[in-house]
């Protein structure tokens, strides 16, 4: 498939190698549409539409967790404009479901409109998760965090519900307990230590252990509970290592695993009372710090007119994108070796769990200001603020198209969020952006060509010289 995958064994069939695979109707092929190597299948639809009606569905995967956090917040906080918001993202989830059943559309341009409006969804659902975190929890700012250092009675809490890590801070607080329990985040939780109103809690502590691949090693030898209350749980079917803290395994809401239990109706006396009986941690004892904190806003208004001076003097002459989904495998040293390469006049601007393939580094300040090259926005539905520091330099520069600004984007991509924030990028005209490290395997040459010559979307070749040398030597 566009001559990214490799080479291909001649005796072994491969599901990347079928045009397609489709079996939502009574009259599919025996097998599945596809399956024997057709074209089409029975409806008519080919195989580029049918690829495209996946990315459909899987950039509503990503679209529907961001929008439930919404929910939850505009519950408590939210106004009738935000209302309004939240029923236009259902309103395109709901057209894009019908889009997709049989014999709706078979027209190449209408899908990739209707992708362009799932796209334009995930704006608007990352731009109101943004401002309900700060309108609930505060503006995030700069702090730094310890780093796999812990003491007493341990929470270790994975995933991204910054509300649920608040109800589970004041419950403790409300019990006296503060004292007593300590509370840590893991992988994508880390952005949490930014924000004021969480970090008012005395007990919310440090940050243990790096992207979520890495809970069984992390969760197996933490003494205390764990929690994860979003998605990225590894099941014990995954892990046998999942036996040893099976039993302390907590879980939130939809995330469950055979064996763990489950947090009902925000009751956290039971995961608190279990923390108690347990042991203190021991064996956390780094010295290690990495920073976090850096929202959108918190940038703009510290670091604005700085930045705009220093680009106006020569003094910051290119801004990274090197963000996305991490995952297990070497290949994402890719992005380790590239912020490591980026000149010392460039910043990196960072968002979701990749960035702990580069997070340990102290990358200090553009020479000659006070501008940090390491600037992390925060969670993956933070990749908003990305956009919006880009929008308001071009603005402030008097640049009409933001694709002119010296930019050079990397994302690494695993799951469904990864996608929908790729569509919600592209929906806003945002070109030249490289993905990887493996081409995704629902897209065939049809689809990867319209992506290549609309929006020059490449694959990394996983050398960085090869793919950005010029931006490097710039």
């Amino acid at each position: 498939m566009f001559g990214l995958f490799g080479k291909k064994e001649d005796n072994k069939k491969q599901a990347c190698d079928l045009p397609f695979l489709c079996w939502q109707c009574e009259m599919s092929t025996p097998g599945g549409c596809g399956s024997h190597g057709e074209s089409k299948g029975v409806c008519g639809k080919d195989a580029t539409k049918a690829r495209l009606q996946d990315i459909l569905t899987y950039g509503l995967r990503g679209l529907s967790a961001y929008r439930e956090h919404a929910r939850e917040l505009i519950e408590k906080f939210g106004d009738e404009t935000e209302w309004k918001t939240l029923q236009e993202i259902d309103d395109v989830t709901a057209e894009t479901l019908y889009f997709t059943l049989t014999n709706v559309n078979f027209n190449f341009d209408e899908h990739i409109a209707q992708l362009m409006k799932v796209g334009n969804a995930g704006v608007k659902v990352m731009d109101l998760l943004s401002e309900l975190h700060t309108k609930a929890l505060g503006i995030p700012t700069p702090v730094e965090v310890t780093q796999n250092k812990a003491e007493g009675k341990g929470i270790l809490v994975s995933g991204h519900n910054l509300d649920m890590l608040e109800k589970l801070l004041q419950r403790i607080e409300e019990r006296g307990l503060s004292d007593k329990i300590n509370v840590y985040t893991h992988s994508e939780m880390l952005p949490a230590h930014g924000y004021p109103h969480l970090r008012k809690y005395k007990n919310l502590k440090g940050n243990i252990g790096k992207a979520w691949f890495d809970q069984t090693d992390i969760f197996s030898k933490w003494q205390g509970t764990c929690v994860v209350n979003t998605n990225c749980i590894v099941p014990p079917e995954k892990s046998p290592k999942v036996k040893n803290y099976l039993d302390r395994l907590y879980t939130y809401k939809i995330v469950g695993v055979e064996g763990a239990k489950k947090i009902e109706n925000d009751n956290f006396d039971p995961l608190i009372d279990h923390t108690l009986e347990l042991p203190d941690i021991t064996g956390f004892d780094s010295d290690e710090k990495i920073a976090t904190g850096h929202h959108y806003k918190t940038v703009l208004e510290a670091y604005g007119a700085k930045v705009l001076d220093a680009i106006k003097e020569g003094k910051l002459k290119r801004v990274w994108v090197i963000a996305g989904c991490d995952a297990p495998g070497r290949k994402r040293d890719y992005f380790r070796e590239l912020a490591l390469a980026v000149p010392k006049d460039h910043i990196i601007i960072t968002s979701s769990c990749g960035k702990f393939r580069f997070n340990d580094v102290d990358f200090g300040t553009v020479p000659g200001t006070d501008i940090p090259r390491y600037i992390d926005l925060g969670q993956c539905n933070d990749s908003n603020g990305a956009v919006h520091i880009a929008l308001a330099v071009a603005n402030a520069l008097g640049i009409e198209d933001v694709n002119e600004l010296p930019v050079s984007i990397a994302l690494m991509w695993m799951e469904q969020k990864a996608i929908i924030i790729l569509l919600a990028l592209l929906s806003l005209g945002i070109k030249d952006i490289y993905i990887g490290p493996n081409a995704p395997q629902f897209v065939n040459d049809d689809i990867y060509n319209f992506l290549k010559d609309t929006f020059n979307l490449g694959v990394i070749s996983g050398d960085i010289h090869k793919d950005f040398g010029n931006e490097l030597a710039s």
